[in-house]
């Protein structure tokens, strides 16, 4: 079997398309889209993605500062720069960027971003209003999955579709996400039993484990379609996934890669919702668009 890779490009270039009519729309207001990203860690993975999120704002006209507060900062610190963020009105979206330092109540960071400014979906109040079917920024690796699913056309009403991670930045979102979409779907996580029972069942699997290898072609169905949303760092220093390539591709219908999947559409979706707030804050002031 000869596997498709889901690339992300062409479905970034429609989200890219989509900021570019956003940015157009904003020119003359002496409006100009800002994302904040605030940092504490040292990881090189997330290191990765934020140059990514950096790079990409730069060629979407949107501008985009980066809080780097170190890897030693402290909830205090944490949430006096968020409250900043919150009351300026410069600013359209705000990242929480994970990890975070030890000791810090992530939950109770990510609920002082407002929910018009959580373009990532980080606030609890977000997935909240996800799970009751109101109007929320999902969390955007997760929007991010099923914007690749949706592109490639791969049928999820009535499909089983197995999510392996239960973490707030991608698998619970990732679920009602595909609830909502009448998929069926199975959360599984460290502690679940038997892996590839449920794998082996899934017309999809989705992985963002945060573990480099963890799905083999061994748990797959054949035919079946795999979306890599690991961010992992080699000891080359290379971006790898969750999903051990060389015995999957044999099995799997179809494959997103990483790197060149899923981040790539991520990062886009980020510049979007970041000049749709723009937009919408706007329009909510009154003022002509």
């Amino acid at each position: 079997m000869s596997s498709q890779l889901l690339t992300g490009l062409p479905v970034a270039k429609n989200l890219r398309a989509d900021t570019a009519r956003n940015i157009k729309a904003l020119s003359g207001t002496g409006v100009v889209p800002k994302l904040a990203v605030v940092l504490a860690t040292d990881n090189e993975s997330t290191a990765w993605y934020v140059r990514s999120i950096v790079r990409q704002a730069a060629e979407s006209a949107v501008h985009c500062d980066v809080v780097d507060l170190g890897p030693q900062a402290s909830g205090w610190q944490l949430q006096e720069a968020l409250q900043a963020l919150a009351e300026d009105r410069a600013v359209h979206g705000i990242i929480l960027q994970t990890p975070l330092p030890a000791g810090v109540d992530a939950a109770a960071l990510a609920a002082l971003i407002p929910p018009h400014k959580d373009i990532d979906g980080a606030n609890p109040e977000s997935l909240g209003r996800l799970a009751a079917g109101l109007p929320a920024y999902a969390a955007t690796t997760a929007q991010a999955a099923i914007e690749v699913l949706e592109h490639y056309q791969v049928p999820l009403a009535g499909e089983h579709v197995t999510v392996i991670g239960r973490s707030m930045v991608v698998g619970k979102p990732l679920a009602q996400l595909l609830l909502a979409r009448d998929a069926t779907v199975t959360t599984c996580h460290s502690r679940t039993k038997a892996l590839a029972s449920h794998t082996k069942a899934s017309s999809v699997v989705v992985v963002a484990a945060g573990k480099a290898g963890l799905l083999t072609g061994a748990e797959l169905h054949e035919g079946s379609v795999v979306v890599d949303v690991g961010t992992n760092v080699d000891e080359a220093g290379r971006l790898i996934g969750d999903v051990h390539t060389e015995s999957v591709l044999p099995v799997a219908r179809a494959l997103s890669p990483v790197p060149g999947g899923v981040g790539t559409v991520t990062t886009s979706l980020l510049m979007l919702r970041t000049s749709q707030a723009a937009l919408d804050t706007l329009v909510a002031s009154g003022q002509p668009v």
